[in-house]
């Protein structure tokens, strides 16, 4: 069977493709795999109940910089997340889903690139083995962030997110799809995402694994990290992301809400706790649970150590379900002539070349920036 596009019905496809942040292959090129269904249905796997529990971690970790080596650092914080998961595992309901924070072993560190990598876990790794082993006992997936490196990628510090199935196996690991820019005046962030080695990336993975979905027993789940950035959020939603999973070190709740709220479906977000004493302790904690309607299902508004839970009705929220009616014909024309400021790729230069510091890759997209070459 040939489908046959008019030609300003296939001008209108490539807006919106451009405007999801996805390339538009020539003719000559290899037609990419297919994102979003036409009929507003989406690929799932058969539910193994009706409603599923999700529990949030909110808890505290030791930055390996201050601890007395990277391994003791490692292992210390690593028993801790098991004992949290046991935690989870033995109070309330039994849960399906356990989610941690952005950086559970490693905490976040500063300095140079050559000083953040000593910083950094390999996905798989002993670590995930471990929490392989309590997501087993718990029969649970487990899901946490964490700067990671990996030998494909030599001296670029990423973001991953992790979940490890209820069999103790990794089941995906989701790349950060972008940073957000311009938060600071002197400095960016120097982890590498998938916008800024976007070919290498899709490349060597895939472009579907771009905005990836994990379809599992307990319903399509995804994770990010990314903040304040409704357009990577739209994109999993027509991906089918039916449970969007986030992880945090800082953020805005009326984000969260928001996301979910104007996404149609169920979200979570696991902030890190800090200690009382130090200057930014009124940003640490908040996580919290809330469905489709940005109604808060469960939440730990304190700087304290906890574990949330609720409730989901998967099957019933399934039901006849589609992926959000977004207006793309409408908005498409505009999106279409609007241009980014920092292109894609931008990181994709030479290991000797990577940005070491925060002001260093402030001066790499400045040099890149469209929007500073056209004044």
């Amino acid at each position: 069977m040939t489908l046959t596009i008019p030609a300003r019905g296939a001008a209108l496809i490539s807006l919106v493709v451009l405007a999801l942040g996805f390339q538009v292959p020539s003719s000559k090129a290899e037609t990419p795999p297919r994102f979003v269904k036409a009929d507003g249905s989406y690929p799932t796997k058969p539910l193994e109940k009706d409603v599923v529990v999700l529990k949030v971690v909110q808890n505290g970790v030791r930055n390996l910089q201050d601890a007395p080596s990277i391994e003791e650092g490692l292992r210390d914080n690593l028993e801790r997340m098991v004992s949290w998961i046991d935690k989870a595992c033995d109070t309330g309901k039994k849960p399906d889903f356990i989610l941690f924070n952005e950086f559970p072993l490693t905490g976040y560190s500063s300095g140079p690139r050559e000083e953040k990598l000593k910083f950094t876990i390999e996905i798989p790794g002993p670590e995930t083995e471990r929490l392989g082993e309590a997501a087993k006992a718990c029969d649970s997936y487990i899901i946490f962030g964490s700067y990671a490196r990996d030998r494909e990628w030599p001296g670029h510090i990423l973001s991953i997110n992790t979940v490890i199935d209820r069999q103790g196996a990794v089941a995906q690991k989701f790349w950060k799809p972008r940073s957000v820019k311009r938060l600071n005046a002197d400095t960016e962030i120097p982890t590498t995402t998938v916008e800024n080695v976007y070919d290498r990336f899709v490349a060597r993975y895939g472009a579907e694994e771009v905005f990836p979905v994990l379809q599992t027993e307990y319903g399509n789940i995804a994770v990010s990290t990314v903040q304040l950035d409704p357009f990577v959020y739209a994109a999993f939603a027509m991906r089918g992301v039916e449970i969007m999973l986030r992880t945090s070190t800082l953020f805005s709740k009326s984000d969260v809400r928001a996301v979910a709220f104007f996404n149609n479906f169920y979200s979570a977000m696991s902030n890190i706790t800090f200690p009382p004493d130090v200057p930014y302790a009124n940003m640490g904690g908040g996580s919290l649970i809330v469905d489709p309607k940005s109604k808060v299902l469960a939440e730990d508004p304190s700087n304290n150590e906890s574990v949330i839970e609720a409730e989901i009705p998967i099957a019933e929220f399934r039901r006849n379900r589609r992926i959000p009616r977004y207006p793309l014909e409408l908005v498409a024309p505009v999106y279409g002539q609007y241009q980014q400021e920092i292109p894609m790729n931008h990181l994709d230069v030479p290991t000797e070349d990577l940005p070491r510091t925060g002001e260093e890759m402030k001066s790499l997209m400045d040099a890149a920036s469209r929007w500073l070459r056209s004044n």
